[in-house]
């Protein structure tokens, strides 16, 4: 029975404000400067313009200040200093992070100053980053991560989940309320939908499996940015059927991919180790599923005691974005593009998928195989790449697959490094490959339909 104590007024607007802020501001199309995106985007543009002279330093300047602190409080662990306190959470790290914590601190500081090899602070590899990449993440991190307390902590996400539960459960085999990451990322930035998918494996929202599957496979690339790259090749005039190939080669790929390994072997535990509870899932059998809903969503909200420590707990999620991610983004993500700007590698690791090319009849196989797997880098290469090519087939294949691909090492993969989603980078590497091999025939398919 529906406990009738938790439907007070103050409950009731407890989920409604909140919630209908957080829709607002993270899933409301708007559009700006001629392009559609969400208002904490928007924020974020304009607090980087206002910002624009000094917005490099201050990256720097986070960054070095986390390598720094890192070192003291890794190596001399003061009693004083909580393991679980923010601190002891921001700076208390293993050898691996915090030597990754220090090269990104390194290279921010040779690229600022252009000292040392060109190769790391050239303008397509660390110079990308840090001039272009960088600024654009401290501000979209500084907002999302004050604001995302507005869809995790009111009761909406609960409210979404459990009428989408019908959908991603048979689909995915993952919570409805993943439906919100993909939404987040859609309209606006795979990397918010990171950022929301680690808050809630952090929260024991997600499970192990589920927040893996969540940041490699909906954690989707904006309408805004397929316009960018759609633009790059030329192919603006076709951007309907472009994008409807993104889409298509991204649900299949979401329907197969997660249920091969490694995203298959991951643990369907939480971040603690613990079982779900699987009654906890599903709605009770006679009941609405729309009141059911509402119920769970009307139960989170009565949990919210005080609005200080939800504030409290934004301003927590922005400076763990800014002094955890910002470094390891920084230090992998230089060194990925360093590999793909001024090493064969991507071109070894390309041509095992010639003949797929050619089995697909794509035109110029070769040198389209030459971008394939260099996504992985950066995912504006292979449109950099590929645009120089004759062939229109060509650039609309490449183009179209470098969107579907998704993980790329520059953003959303040193991203999901940073974060507690518990994937490495040789099984990102995997994932992106899998992507890759799903995506290309679908994408080639409505190709063929269109030239």
């Amino acid at each position: 029975m529906v406990t009738k104590s938790i439907f007070t007024v103050r409950n009731i607007l407890m989920f409604l404000i909140p919630s209908i802020i957080g829709i607002g501001v993270f899933m409301l199309p708007v559009e700006y400067d001629g392009q559609f995106s969400i208002p904490v985007a928007v924020i974020a543009k304009v607090f980087q313009k206002s910002l624009s002279e000094i917005l490099v330093e201050l990256v720097c300047m986070v960054i070095i200040v986390s390598a720094v602190l890192s070192i003291f409080f890794s190596t001399m662990q003061p009693k004083s200093v909580n393991h679980s306190s923010i601190v002891g959470k921001l700076f208390i790290i293993s050898p691996i992070w915090l030597i990754i914590r220090c090269l990104g601190a390194t290279f921010a500081c040779l690229i600022y100053l252009k000292a040392g090899s060109a190769m790391i602070w050239s303008e397509n590899t660390g110079g990308l980053l840090l001039l272009g990449l960088m600024p654009i993440l401290f501000s979209v991190f500084i907002f999302a991560g004050l604001l995302l307390p507005l869809l995790l902590n009111f009761g909406l996400l609960e409210l979404i989940g459990t009428v989408f539960s019908k959908i991603m459960r048979p689909l995915f085999n993952l919570p409805g309320r993943s439906a919100i990451d993909c939404t987040t990322s859609w309209l606006g930035d795979g990397t918010v939908g990171v950022l929301l998918t680690s808050k809630q494996y952090e929260q024991k929202i997600y499970t192990q499996k589920e927040a893996a599957v969540v940041g490699t496979t909906f954690s989707a690339v904006s309408i805004t940015f397929s316009l960018i790259v759609i633009a790059e090749v030329k192919l603006v005039h076709l951007f309907i059927p472009f994008y409807f190939s993104v889409c298509l080669a991204g649900f299949i790929a979401a329907l197969i991919v997660p249920r091969l390994p490694p995203l298959s072997m991951k643990k369907d535990l939480y971040i603690d180790g613990t079982k779900p509870d699987p009654h906890a899932r599903e709605v009770p059998a006679g009941v609405n599923i729309f009141s059911h809903a509402f119920k769970s969503a009307i139960d989170r909200a009565a949990q919210v005691k005080s609005l200080p420590a939800v504030l409290i707990q934004g301003v927590e999620n922005a400076l763990e974005m800014l002094f955890a991610v910002l470094p390891v983004v920084m230090g992998i993500g230089t060194l990925a593009l360093m590999v793909a700007e001024f090493t064969p590698v991507f071109d070894y690791l390309g041509m095992p998928f010639l003949s797929y090319l050619e089995l697909l009849q794509i035109p110029e196989a070769e040198i389209a195989a030459k971008s394939v797997v260099i996504g992985f880098a950066d995912m504006f290469l292979p449109a950099i790449l590929i645009a120089g090519v004759d062939n229109e087939m060509t650039r609309f294949v490449i183009a179209a697959l470098s969107i579907t691909q998704l993980i790329y090492m520059s953003e959303v993969g040193a991203m999901l490094l940073g974060t507690k989603i518990p994937v490495n980078i040789f099984e990102l590497f995997v994932i992106f490959i899998l992507r890759t091999i799903v995506s290309l025939p679908v994408i080639a398919l409505v190709a063929h339909a269109i030239f």
